[in-house]
């Protein structure tokens, strides 16, 4: 039997085992029907960003970001390209700092945005300031075995 791959629902925070032949199939969490790895941006609220973080199989991309933040803004359309075209080895998400000041705390965010890589529990690496979309890609792959296309 195929291994399958842990991956945290953004939406309700049910952890899902996905074979991992069935990744670019669009899989779907099995509680709410929400998509897990189809390339979009998931928005994190505390619980999910801590669920995720130490639950997903798959490396974990978290943009920390908040709705004042220029630079966050202008990076928003970047940060969501990268992750279409690191789809579905590579999940990403956005955490609002302001509405999650406890969990911006523990993750040490200094300033934003801030990018944090994770791979099955831990931090991988940190990226500061905003980027484009091929620089995005260069720090992931730099730091985790991703598919090129």
């Amino acid at each position: 039997m195929a291994e399958g791959v842990k991956l945290c629902c953004a939406d309700c925070g049910q952890m899902n085992r996905v074979p991992e032949a069935k990744l670019a199939a669009g899989p779907k969490c099995g509680v709410c029907g929400a998509a897990l790895a189809d390339g979009r941006v998931m928005e994190l609220d505390g619980a999910a960003h801590d669920r995720a973080v130490r639950g997903d199989d798959l490396p974990l991309l978290v943009d920390y970001w908040a709705a004042w933040c220029g630079p966050c803004r202008m990076m928003a359309p970047e940060f969501a390209r990268a992750a279409k075209m690191l789809a579905p080895a590579v999940r990403f998400g956005k955490l609002d700092t302001e509405a999650h000041p406890a969990v911006a705390q523990r993750a040490a965010i200094r300033g934003i945005p801030a990018l944090i890589l994770y791979h099955r529990g831990r931090e991988v690496a940190r990226l500061a300031g905003a980027r484009p979309a091929a620089e995005i890609l260069a720090f992931v792959r730099s730091h985790v075995a991703v598919p090129t296309a």
